[in-house]
Order: structure tokens, then sequence, then C-alpha cells
């Protein structure tokens, strides 16, 4: 028996390559909608630049920036705690994203490093964040307490470099816990609500 081949007409062609476009055209409706509300309610990823939270994240500046995860959604109930660390928008630049380490919550006394009193009282509504390589970090050092509200995510992972492939761990340094009194605070010092 002799294999057949089958010849296809234009119209047939046609016909097929219509239904083709059809799924993929319906394929496509659905996924991009499903895509972005991925991206705004669940998680994406970030490069990051600079070296503000060395060791941490880009550890060696002759390599390639890390990549993060970043999770949106522990950040919708504004449920953030102390060492973890955090993307948000810069309260200075709008257009400017940052990614810090939280080491103060609402209520809590820090002490600064460098900022304008040497105890803050973090108020309602908003925390202190640094920068794990101090000095040359733009934090709340530099502009107070920061609220929530800036805050879009959380980082979970260093995707990329595959090298450098880890859950980030929240940590807290022993020197920057807060104070939980004014017992701690010198008594000729201000403190800022």
């Amino acid at each position: 028996m002799m294999p057949q081949i089958r010849m296809w007409t234009w119209k047939q062609i046609f016909r097929q390559g219509r239904s083709y476009l059809k799924a993929f055209a319906g394929g496509f409706l659905l996924a991009v909608p499903v895509t972005v509300t991925f991206l705004d309610r669940v998680a994406f990823v970030a490069r990051v630049e600079g070296a503000s939270m060395q060791p941490c994240l880009n550890p060696d500046r002759s390599q390639s920036p890390d990549v993060v995860l970043l999770n949106r959604w522990n950040v919708h109930s504004l449920d953030v705690q102390r060492g973890e660390i955090i993307s948000l928008m810069s309260p200075r630049n709008p257009e400017q994203k940052m990614i810090k380490r939280v080491i103060a919550l609402e209520g809590d006394i820090v002490r600064t490093m460098g900022y304008k009193n040497q105890y803050v009282k973090v108020p309602s509504g908003h925390c202190w964040i640094e920068g794990d390589h101090r000095g040359h970090s733009l934090d709340s050092n530099a502009f107070g307490p920061v609220s929530l509200g800036l805050m879009h995510a959380r980082a979970s992972h260093i995707v990329w470099p595959p090298s450098r492939w880890q859950r980030l761990q929240s940590f807290l340094p022993s020197d920057r816990q807060p104070l939980h009194g004014a017992e701690h605070m010198d008594p000729k010092t201000t403190l800022s609500l």
C-alpha cells in the first residue's frame, strides 16, 4: 500500500489558518488579563541596582546585579515584620523605587544614625527602613519614618544570577533592635514623634 498525499485547497488552508488564529487570539485574550492580575496582585521580579543593601543583595559589584522575586501578597494587608526586605516608592521621588530592610514598626522607639533627632518613636501607619550597607544608603536616617502606604512588595527570593538562588532571610542586626521604652534613652535627648 502506497502512502497517500492529501492535497489541500486554498480554501481549506484559509479555514485551518483562521481556526488557529481564533484559538491563538482566544488564548491571548485570556492570558493577558491573567498575567496582569498576577503581576499586580501576587508577584513580579525586579533587578536590584546599587550598593545600599550589600552584602545581602549585590555583594559583588563586578557580578551581574541580583534579580529578586517581589511578593505583593502580604503587603496588600500591610502585613510587614521587622527584618523583612521590602520594596517601596521613595518618599522623596515618587518615580524611584527603593529596596530596604524594615528596622522598626509603628510604636517602636529607634535610635537613629544621623537623623535630626537621636531617638524617634515610629508613628502609626509607618515603619523605619534602612539599607544594610550603612553610609551608602538613602533611608529613614535621611527622611524619617516611611508610610506603609508607600510599600508595594516584600522581597522573598533572589532568582538571578543562578549562583545566588536563595530565599531571603528576615533578620534584624543586633545593633538595630528597636528600644522598648524610654528607660534606654539619655534623659537629655528629645524624642521625635
